[in-house]
């Protein structure tokens, strides 16, 4: 026993040491290209969070087509974003509005080729906003091809005017002073704006509301699934809010802490809502709380106190539960809650920026570059989601018919189902 103890303890000081060697000997630009490489790893393990928690909230005969559109929309997304996106993006930007170089990059260096990889699961982001929003009616085909356009066009241009451009050629909401440290706006809110324009050119699933404007609610069939979900989006927000951090790495525990602290403000916040409607505590709303809490701080975790991400996520949460029952007042219907969480959590989150800039709150200069941002993003996500599906419907049906509505998703598009063991209404020839 004392040999073990021994032998433990001799592995502990060894480990330390070689710890202590490897960190003397890698400067700081080859620590924060390893956090990278991490980061990407975090924000790509997103993904399962997001399929999960869209799998368990759509009806078991949606839950394959749900699942394979995040899926393949990471695929063709990261295509579409190296192509074209990251030029768009990131390229010379002498007019402020777009990148004209820089397309289908390489790179020379372990940092710059971290940094394009990083990029390109940070765009596919955007893009699987979309998939939970229209589940159970959109057709796959022309969703997957939307994704693309919307992470090959749509997201990088809005990204070259927040975030493009060096120097004296700075994209034109940057040098207005608009800032958004990882992407509220510029993720979030254009994949929430996204969805929007696609479910207004789509319509609600089928039984949805009532003539007379009644709400019928369709559960999600496996809510432990969004749970889970929802923790896995937790666990990966760290890499997403984290990969922000500046070159010396100074400010990471402060990201770090103030997304964890955004968070649990958010499910603070839809608790609190809750409990004085009185409608029920439920999962869906708290879990989704949660997630507007993480959008609510992305923009400004670097510049937040403690206090003010727990108050950003709290009224998150809050804006989560409010607007998911405005959208429903207004026949919009959002499986998942996307445009909730994402859209204007996205949209209050950038805006808190202004509010709780820690040493300079409410700079009324900033309060208005951040809302310009947020209007331009609305415009920009809104319109040109609807452009290009409204020109996609013109050639093909964006919406499944009400038989295959009825059907399930899983047999009409993909001759397969999720659940075959108790799935017994389809028959073989069904599939």
């Amino acid at each position: 026993m004392k040999s073990i103890i021994v032998f433990l303890l001799l592995s502990l000081l060894s480990s330390s040491a070689l710890a202590q060697d490897a960190s003397s000997s890698l400067d700081a630009s080859a620590v924060r290209t390893i956090w990278l490489g991490i980061c990407c790893a975090l924000v790509l393990f997103m993904q399962v969070g997001f399929l999960m928690l869209e799998g368990g909230l759509v009806r078991s005969k949606n839950t394959v087509n749900v699942i394979l559109k995040n899926f393949t929309d990471v695929g063709l997304g990261s295509v579409g974003y190296w192509v074209v996106g990251f030029g768009l993006m990131f390229g010379v930007n002498q007019s402020g509005l777009i990148g004209l170089s820089d397309f289908m990059p390489s790179a020379s260096t372990n940092a710059e080729t971290v940094d394009i990889l990083y990029n390109m699961v940070f765009a596919a982001t955007a893009a699987t906003i979309l998939s939970g929003a229209v589940a159970e009616r959109f057709r796959f085909l022309p969703y997957v091809l939307g994704a693309f356009f919307i992470t090959a066009v749509i997201y990088p241009i809005f990204g070259a005017w927040a975030w493009g451009g060096e120097g004296s050629n700075l994209g034109w909401l940057r040098a207005l002073g608009f800032y958004d440290m990882a992407g509220a706006t510029v993720v979030h809110s254009i994949g929430g704006w996204a969805a929007l324009g696609a479910l207004i050119l789509i319509g609600p699933r089928r039984g949805r509301f009532g003539r007379k404007g009644d709400v019928h609610t369709i559960p999600g069939h496996n809510l432990p699934y969004v749970a889970i979900g929802g923790f896995f989006l937790w666990f990966g927000w760290f890499g997403f809010n984290g990969g922000a951090v500046n070159e010396d790495m100074s400010n990471l525990g402060k990201i770090l802490i103030n997304t964890h602290m955004g968070s649990i403000g958010g499910i603070c916040g839809s608790l609190f809502w809750l409990a004085i409607n009185k409608k029920g505590f439920l999962m869906t709303s708290i879990v989704n709380g949660a997630l507007g809490g993480l959008v609510s701080v992305t923009a400004g975790a670097d510049v937040f106190g403690l206090g003010s991400s727990l108050v950003a996520g709290m009224i998150g949460g809050i804006i989560v539960v409010v607007s998911a029952n405005l959208l429903a007042s207004f026949k919009i219907d959002d499986v998942v809650g996307a445009i909730p969480v994402h859209g204007f959590c996205g949209a209050w989150g950038t805006l808190a920026v202004a509010f709780f800039y820690q040493g300079d709150m409410f700079n009324v200069e900033r309060i208005v570059a951040q809302l310009v941002g947020v209007v331009a993003a609305f415009v920009w996500g809104l319109g040109s989601t609807m452009a290009i599906f409204w020109a996609l419907s013109r050639v093909y049906s964006i919406r499944v018919n009400t038989r295959e509505e009825q059907r399930g998703l899983d047999v009409s598009e993909h001759k397969e189902i999720g659940y075959s063991d108790f799935m017994t209404t389809h028959t073989r020839a069904d599939v």
